[in-house]
């Protein structure tokens, strides 16, 4: 876990490594709508259960540390994310592949002076690490600009007009990245119609990752150039673009995990329509009340503060984490229901903890729906194809028993991929609600042009990279409606 204190213990330490004389100018751009490239990384081959619970282990760490993480992000690129994109920075534009994550709240890249960041990746990507001074656009974010103040929750002692906005992020494994904010353009495709884009930029404050120790180094294999966050906090790309009334602080995605398709749009999506749920208030993620679970047509019996531990509350929505963890109170007769189906099932329990069993037909017809219940009566079905997943000839259940983890883990509740998939998810952070829908991922929605009422329709495309990989990415479609007085620039 991260302790509160940490920042100014360690910020001597920061000062020596990121201390750097701040240019004071700025610059002002027009957002307007556009696509970033994203790809997901199992697309088109089976998933090891091995790496999935590896995966969802470390992620798990990050998540809880981002809890007491004061400065408004915890996101990791070392293999933690299902999806990234390619995105475009600084002029001229170099690509770099960030993970797409709405676990986690700034955007951060690693940097020339890094020592320790890797230079290679497993999956088939060039990395690059970002260089100030090879950006005509490129500037240093000061101590005393605002957002500094704000993502430090005020002045930093020590942190002068004449120094870069350092930040400092330590994980639940020990690993740990800093650096410092810079100001830059980030380039995308705008959405200019009905399924068209045509080029566009904006200036967006992300972290400069000058030093990684752990995970984040050189060892890893499957290496990122960083992380673009989704979050709630007001570091956030999306969060940033907002408040400059530039943009909806809403956005969308519909994430196809199989095929590697989907879409993801920021912007008011008006079809098709979604039912919302509120977000549960002062949490760090995207938390939700639970109110229920069913099974086929049974309801499990347990009271709904079961999904309360400590300071956290609600059911954490995380499109990051592959599996479904469930509190033993609710795991335990949700899996006994779903085989009470089928009992003449010989059950293999592979790696101490995954319950698994031979099966020939149809899933579906085999085995029952589970349904969980939220406020306002919003639901959310899992398919027995979706909570089931193939693994060396056997069918393995994807629920997972929070309750048998580490202390900090222990009994919470983390819906991922598993169900996730296959939705269209909608999250609305102006009125701090979020929904979703069972819908074909490989299609389109409507988004809406706030500026001139018009709506756009945006699809899923699927599109080899520049460096030829063999997968294939989903496409993010991004709606930034632009101020009325800006429509002459």
């Amino acid at each position: 876990m991260i302790l509160r204190g940490v920042i100014s213990s360690h910020y001597s330490l920061r000062l020596l490594l990121i201390g750097f004389l701040v240019v004071s100018s700025s610059i002002t751009r027009v957002l307007s709508g556009g696509v970033i490239h994203v790809k997901y990384k199992f697309a088109g081959s089976q998933r090891s259960i091995v790496d999935l619970k590896v995966h969802d282990s470390v992620r798990q760490l990050r998540i809880l540390a981002g809890v007491d993480l004061p400065l408004g992000g915890s996101g990791r690129p070392d293999g933690l994310g299902l999806y990234y994109a390619r995105i475009g920075i600084g002029t001229p534009s170099k690509d770099y592949y960030v993970q797409v994550d709405t676990g986690s709240d700034i955007m951060w890249v690693n940097c020339i002076q890094c020592k320790e960041c890797p230079r290679r990746s497993s999956l088939g990507i060039d990395l690059t690490l970002y260089n100030i001074e090879d950006s005509a656009t490129g500037k240093l974010v000061s101590c005393d600009q605002d957002f500094c103040y704000a993502i430090n929750g005020g002045p930093l002692a020590g942190c002068t007009a004449n120094m870069s906005c350092p930040y400092l992020e330590i994980y639940g494994d020990g690993s740990s990245t800093a650096g410092y904010f810079v100001n830059d353009i980030v380039l995308y495709d705008r959405v200019s119609g009905d399924l068209k884009t045509s080029s566009a930029n904006g200036s967006v404050i992300f972290g400069c990752g000058a030093t990684q120790s752990g995970n984040l180094g050189s060892s890893n294999e499957e290496s990122l150039d960083g992380i673009l966050g989704f979050g709630k906090a007001n570091s956030s790309m999306i969060s940033q673009l907002a408040s400059s009334g530039k943009v909806k602080n809403m956005f969308a995605h519909c994430l196809d995990g199989v095929n590697g398709g989907g879409i993801f749009a920021i912007g008011h999506v008006v079809r098709p329509k979604v039912n919302m749920t509120p977000l549960v208030p002062n949490q760090p993620h995207y938390n939700v009340n639970m109110t229920a679970v069913q099974v086929g047509h049974d309801f499990l019996s347990f009271t709904p503060d079961i999904f309360d531990s400590g300071d956290r509350q609600g059911v954490i929505i995380d499109s990051g984490t592959t599996l479904a963890y469930l509190p033993e109170m609710v795991y335990e007769p949700l899996v006994s229901k779903i085989l009470s189906r089928q009992p003449d099932l010989k059950l293999q329990t592979i790696h101490d903890e995954y319950t698994c069993f031979q099966y020939s037909k149809s899933l579906d017809e085999a085995f029952p729906n589970v349904t969980f219940h939220f406020e306002n009566s919003v639901t959310l079905k899992v398919n027995p194809h979706e909570y089931l997943f193939p693994y060396n000839g056997l069918w393995c259940i994807g629920w997972q028993n929070s309750g048998m983890q580490s202390r900090d883990r222990k009994n919470m509740t983390l819906l991922g991929d598993l169900v996730l998939s296959n939705k269209l998810v909608l999250y609305d952070l102006e009125n701090q609600t979020i929904g979703w829908t069972e819908y074909n991922c490989s299609s389109s929605i409507q988004v809406l042009d706030e500026r001139t009422g018009t709506v756009h329709l945006v699809g899923s495309q699927n599109i080899s990279s520049a460096c030829h990989l063999n997968a294939w990415f989903i496409t993010v479609l991004i709606l930034l409606a632009t101020l009325p007085h800006f429509l002459g620039c």
